[in-house]
């Protein structure tokens, strides 16, 4: 019998970037300008190499905005303009709206904050944590490297995506996150 999802969500959940929510380094692995490919929600860069998201992403990141959760990106890149130009650029593939109209939505709307910059992930969440005043107990984190579990010293909950997030990672995170908070 599946696991019913659990019935309580953090405050806000705070996402990495690369090989978490898509399968490359940003900085590393995609070069000049980026452009949407032609009849797709993928974003290209002038070589041809393609940014896209996990295949549950956009699902997931449409669930917390609809639960009123606060979604952060949070990632340690040496091209942050980069960053936030794909997630600019990115579509979440259309979905089918109560009125029967079919939308396509930019990513980056689905995001309320961005910490995109080089160094260790504590500032970033002490940046997050500033803005909104939400307790660090009341954040999750999805991070594909282990190093960055050192935001657990925080108060917050990490949780570790070597594949990236899928719906199965997700609800394991969410998961883990009530185990912790209830005790």
């Amino acid at each position: 019998m599946p696991k019913s999802p659990p019935s309580t969500l953090p405050k806000l959940i705070a996402f990495d970037l690369d090989y978490t929510l898509w399968d490359l380094w940003i900085d590393t692995h995609v070069s000049g300008s980026l452009r949407i490919a032609s009849g797709t929600t993928k974003v290209v860069d002038r070589f041809g190499t393609e940014v896209a998201f996990y295949n549950d992403v956009g699902e997931i990141l449409r669930r917390l905005k609809r639960e009123g959760v606060v979604v952060a990106a949070c990632s340690r890149t040496h091209a942050p303009e980069r960053a936030r130009e794909a997630l600019s650029l990115l579509r979440i593939p259309p979905y089918l709206e109560d009125d029967g109209s079919v939308q396509e939505q930019p990513a980056i709307e689905l995001f309320d904050h961005l910490e995109i910059y080089p160094g260790s992930k504590i500032p970033h969440f002490k940046a997050l944590h500033r803005k909104t005043g939400i307790a660090y107990e009341e954040m999750l984190f999805f991070d594909d490297e282990p190093r960055n579990r050192e935001v657990e010293r925080l108060g917050l909950a990490f949780h570790l995506t070597p594949d990236g997030v899928s719906k199965s990672v997700f609800e394991a995170g969410l998961t883990s996150w009530n185990v912790r908070r209830s005790g």
